[in-house]
């Protein structure tokens, strides 16, 4: 490859992990030991609430009236099509039985986890389209009990109510007031609701990510995520304002969010370049500090000799999001492998899909891309196995499975299938050694 970066990223988005696994290993394990008063002492001090956690139909029903009317709608909006997009990816997968030799049948069943814990983050911003996108597609894929949580704010003494009103509306079963590392550890080990989650899903910050990396294997996860990244792959034919404003539109995320632009014209690297500082420099203070950071930091601009070195450039980075803003769309849209979400051409962008249009924004971030989608309702269905068969379908099964266990050193493996045989065919001989 004959790449050159015109601006190279400082940090990586693995910059300060073992700092942040030890605070959130300390956490965890003093919140398993003391349970509900230490997840509400980490609430108080770090949150600043000392309010009730689980919250009431009074108090839901207290945050819809706050809501305008025209939110409530474009709420709606989302909310549809969320839920429309994953009842059709739940219609992909179907339950089926088949014979695979005479007598022999081997079937697949869907099946719901019971609970879901559904992170949604409420800290820097109020993060409404996080609620839809976990809640909903929990409930559209069946499961019996969600469980989601947010980080309450003494202004709203509570949880923002827009937030508060998103989740009921996507049919959260409880809502606790507590976030962070307090809020995952809580649904985890089944705190103030007594049910523990089977799965924890929903985007936050670096601790809330890295609690769910932890809790993995004593509850499943959507995926293993870090701050918000973007990769734009452009061409001469880009619109460079649009690219430029598309990068900040992600960099305001938080200083640590990685933006990635790669290009296989300098002149636009120029024009994007040249235009980054004064886009971020109109943003209101807190989303100007963030997108000022993480541009600094972890901002990138890769110039590649043709479009082929930039899908390779991509694929490697294998970002959350990736938009396309090329000439040739099609060929980057049959050559692209790893990716969170894909937006084709100028006309959509990312926080299209972050907010309303239909398909789900929990990413994998970090490179996980190369192994793992995004969020649906996949990952609330497990896909199970059934098998039943005949006495007569064992002739043949019973002695290859007899046969291959005693290669293997398997012996009591080996006489469940002699056992069979002895039962159902007494009066045959079968070769059963290997």
């Amino acid at each position: 490859m004959a790449i050159k970066f015109i601006k190279k990223a400082e940090k990586t988005s693995s910059s300060d992990e073992v700092n942040t696994r030890k605070t959130v290993s300390e956490m965890l394990k003093k919140i398993e030991g003391g349970g509900e008063e230490v997840a509400r002492s980490y609430g108080k001090s770090l949150d600043n609430y000392s309010g009730e956690i689980i919250v009431s139909e009074e108090v839901i029903a207290h945050a819809a009236e706050q809501v305008p009317q025209q939110l409530k709608d474009d709420l709606n909006f989302a909310h549809d099509r969320v839920r429309d997009f994953a009842a059709k990816q739940k219609e992909s997968i179907t339950e089926f039985e088949i014979e695979l030799s005479p007598g022999l049948w081997a079937g697949q069943k869907l099946i719901p986890v019971s609970t879901a814990g559904c992170y949604v983050p409420g800290g820097r911003y109020a993060h409404v389209a996080s609620a839809i996108m976990s809640i909903t597609t929990a409930k559209v894929a069946g499961v019996e009990k969600v469980i989601a949580c947010s980080t309450p704010h003494k202004k709203y003494d509570g949880i923002h109510p827009a937030i508060l009103y998103t989740m009921n509306l996507c049919g959260a079963d409880n809502i606790l007031a507590i976030g962070g590392v307090q809020g995952i550890a809580s649904m985890a080990f089944g705190l103030f609701t007594g049910s523990k989650a089977d799965i924890l899903v929903g985007p936050g910050n670096k601790y809330v990510a890295e609690a769910k990396r932890a809790l993995y294997g004593r509850a499943g996860i959507d995926l293993f995520a870090g701050p918000t990244e973007i990769l734009i792959i452009a061409d001469e034919t880009a619109d460079s304002k649009i690219v430029a404003v598309d990068l900040v539109g992600q960099a305001e995320h938080g200083p640590d969010s990685p933006v990635w632009l790669v290009t296989t014209s300098s002149e636009l690297a120029k024009k994007v370049e040249g235009q980054m500082q004064a886009l971020i420099n109109l943003l209101p203070e807190l989303q100007r500090n963030a997108a000022d950071a993480a541009w600094r930091d972890y901002g990138e601009i890769i110039l590649c000799e043709n479009d082929e070195e930039a899908a390779q450039i991509s694929d490697a980075y294998g970002p959350e999001h990736l938009e396309l803003h090329t000439r040739n769309l099609d060929w980057y849209v049959s050559r692209l492998r790893n990716y969170g979400s894909l937006f084709i051409g100028e006309q959509t962008t990312v926080a299209f899909g972050d907010k309303c249009s239909g398909t789900n924004h929990i990413l994998p971030t970090k490179r996980a891309s190369h192994y793992t989608g995004g969020l649906s309702v996949h990952k609330f269905i497990k896909i199970v196995t059934t098998q039943r068969m005949t006495e007569g379908a064992n002739k043949e099964v019973a002695a290859i499975t007899a046969r291959v266990s005693r290669l293997e050193g398997m012996e009591a493996h080996a006489r469940t299938g002699d056992v069979r045989l002895l039962k159902y065919f007494p009066n045959e001989t079968f070769r059963l050694d290997p």
